[in-house]
């Protein structure tokens, strides 16, 4: 309901017909989604022993800039969509896969980040769950893989990212720059081969993800419908890179979870219980 009288209304009808957007300067809007799974470095099926890795979606660039470079997921904004519209459906066009869960990262809007001209990225943190990690190039890509992700802070207080598919590695060096409401910015110190900025898109959602992962609203996002406890704690484990007693562990947990009738049978093993999130 307008709080304007019908003068006032006629006044903003005749200001928005005049009005001349072209005046402004008008940077491009897009998205760049650091989507994330855990996987059984062992195997492809998760619910079989190995260790858990934690995982980031790379697509490799099939388009200059940087043509041939590993980077995000991403692309422009259409006038149709809102932004959060724009990174699910980039996620699918470039991998095949829609996104479990999606989180905002934060805006940015660095002068010379893409060479192309001032274009202002809206980065995305996003969740793969274990059973739909079959990902494959498409649209502008050439191809996609999942990277192991390393992420630790090194002796002179610098961040080093270290991102592992097969034979290909990829390094970046990063600096901390600021942490405000939460929120934790990196300076590119060196990029590697990555593409653009997203070194430290990578850092600032990984530092996300590790700081919400302790919410097990959270941590259901990576996970099918039905789990075991072990696979529950896995995530965390293995997002936080910390070791947990399960006792302790299933003691917090009974509050979120309820069981099935189900089990996990193979591999020689107890049967384990499946439980899933208590609604």
């Amino acid at each position: 309901m307008s709080l304007y009288n019908p003068e006032e209304l006629l006044q903003e009808q005749e200001f928005l017909k005049n009005y001349d957007i072209t005046k402004y300067d008008r940077p491009s809007v897009t998205t760049d989604i650091a989507a994330f799974t855990i996987r059984n470095e062992e195997s492809e099926n998760y619910r079989r022993d190995g260790k858990r890795k934690l995982s980031l979606m790379l697509i490799k660039r099939g388009e200059f800039p940087f043509k041939g470079h590993w980077a995000l997921p991403g692309g422009f904004l259409k006038p149709t969509e809102t932004v959060e519209q724009c990174a699910v459906r980039e996620t699918v066009e470039e991998t095949g896969i829609s996104p479990s869960a999606i989180m905002p990262v934060g805006t940015f809007s660095e002068i010379e980040r893409d060479p192309r001209g001032r274009i202002i990225s809206n980065a995305y943190v996003s969740i793969i769950t274990a059973d739909s990690e079959n990902i494959k190039g498409g649209d502008d890509a050439d191809d996609a893989k999942w990277f192991d992700v390393e992420f630790d802070k090194n002796e002179n207080g610098e961040y080093s990212l270290i991102l592992k598919y097969s034979d290909i590695e990829l390094k970046a060096v990063l600096k901390e720059v600021s942490n405000k409401f939460g929120v934790t910015k990196y300076r590119i110190i060196d990029s590697g081969t990555l593409a653009f900025d997203h070194a430290s898109i990578i850092a600032a959602a990984l530092t996300a993800l590790r700081k919400c992962i302790g919410d097990f609203e959270v941590m259901f996002d990576f996970l099918p419908e039905t789990f075991t406890l072990t696979e529950l704690q896995c995530v965390q484990e293995t997002i936080l890179n910390v070791s947990m007693l399960p006792a302790n562990f299933r003691r917090k947990a009974a509050e979120y979870v309820e069981e099935t009738d189900e089990y996990v049978t193979g591999a020689g093993h107890r049967p384990a219980k499946l439980y899933r999130r208590k609604r």
